[in-house]
């Protein structure tokens, strides 16, 4: 489908191509391993093809990408770490200079060296996987604390603005194109009656008394590379979504990620419950490396993995109103069932929060 060897003779490797192959497990991007021959050394580097159809535009993200690597990769150094280059994501530059390539068909393309003797998770497997991951992450938003210039480009507009995910939500109750709407009355008056929660952090951003911060807004197992060896989180990756927004938004993220052993997608939501000793490793990582929150970032971060997860529940729920049009479904109700799982999920958190609370105290 892709000529690989022609896109990479796009960038700057001064090497000589020896062949490639399909990488990893994203759903969104094109990713290719390529190995090349640098005057008799064996290299690898990682081509990505980003996906135009859902980031419309490529180009100021390239540049957010760029701009956060490039800090990152400057604050690394500036505290003498040894392996800067391997614990942030590099862009090696086309032969024109932009941190991007663009083929004949206007496909955009990027470069980054690949990073050797660590590899990703799709599944956490202990508590202490959920530390070094926490720390990546509030390693990463500490790196990029300190960003010069204008805000970064907003890859995805008011991803994690829960007021106009409500907005959205009451909308499709209102229109109920399949006349969905009745049978899961339940469910909507569960989400209606939360409806504060939604407007906390949205409001104490605008007000300023939440800093926005740059934020990854995708923050996974499997979005930090773990070493081999010592299992330590070596590198955060996937920065498509990275962009303004608050320290929370990740915090909450990796508690409805990482701290149920249930599927997303789980039917018997009798499983789904948040493990508190997953969230005090998540606790003790992440606050070990974000040194810059302030008291009330601090004071919200056990609300965030409810806000986080309700916001997701909302967003299946809307989708399978107006008819299961965002979300990849394999049967007929799987975004309610997936709805379900959050609000099981939520509740879980809703009955541990003075505990939780304690450990972030604690820590």
């Amino acid at each position: 489908m892709f000529d690989i060897e022609k896109t990479a003779g796009l960038f700057d490797l001064r090497a000589d191509y020896v062949q490639s192959y399909p990488y990893g497990s994203g759903h969104i991007n094109d990713t290719f391993c390529v190995e090349v021959d640098q005057a008799g050394l064996r290299l690898r580097y990682i081509l990505q093809r980003l996906n135009s159809n859902i980031f419309k535009q490529p180009i100021p993200l390239m540049e957010n990408v760029k701009r956060v690597t490039d800090e990152a990769l400057r604050s690394l150094k500036a505290e003498g770490c040894k392996e800067a280059v391997r614990c942030t994501l590099t862009l090696i530059p086309a032969l024109d200079g932009k941190p991007y390539g663009q083929d004949d068909e206007g496909n955009i393309w990027r470069v980054y060296p690949f990073i050797e003797r660590a590899r990703t998770y799709d599944m956490i497997e202990n508590t202490d996987q959920c530390v070094q991951v926490a720390r990546a992450f509030g390693n990463f938003q500490k790196l990029a604390a300190e960003l010069p210039g204008e805000p970064l480009f907003d890859t995805i507009p008011d991803f994690h603005d829960t007021s106009k995910r409500l907005e959205t939500f009451k909308a499709a109750i209102a229109t109920d194109p399949l006349g969905r709407a009745s049978s899961v009355q339940k469910e909507i008056n569960w989400f209606l009656a939360r409806e504060e929660d939604c407007h906390l952090v949205v409001n104490y951003l605008a007000s300023g008394e939440l800093p926005m911060r740059v934020t990854h807004n995708d923050t996974k197992l499997n979005n930090v590379m773990l070493d081999d060896v010592t299992g330590e989180g070596i590198c955060v990756i996937d920065l498509d979504t990275t962009m303004p927004g608050s320290s929370l938004y990740d915090f909450g993220d990796m508690i409805r990620t990482s701290t149920s052993p249930a599927a997303e997608d789980e039917k018997d939501i009798s499983l789904v419950t948040m493990r508190m000793e997953y969230f005090e490793a998540l606790a003790q990582g992440y606050c070990a490396a974000a040194t810059f929150l302030t008291p009330l970032e601090k004071s919200l971060l056990p609300f965030s993995g409810k806000l986080l997860t309700m916001e997701c529940g909302m967003r299946f729920l809307t989708d399978y109103l107006e008819g299961d049009v965002y979300f990849k479904i394999k049967r007929p109700e799987h975004n309610l069932d997936r709805c379900r799982t959050q609000i099981a999920l939520v509740e879980s958190i809703e009955s541990q929060l003075d505990e939780m609370k304690a450990i972030i105290a604690k820590y």
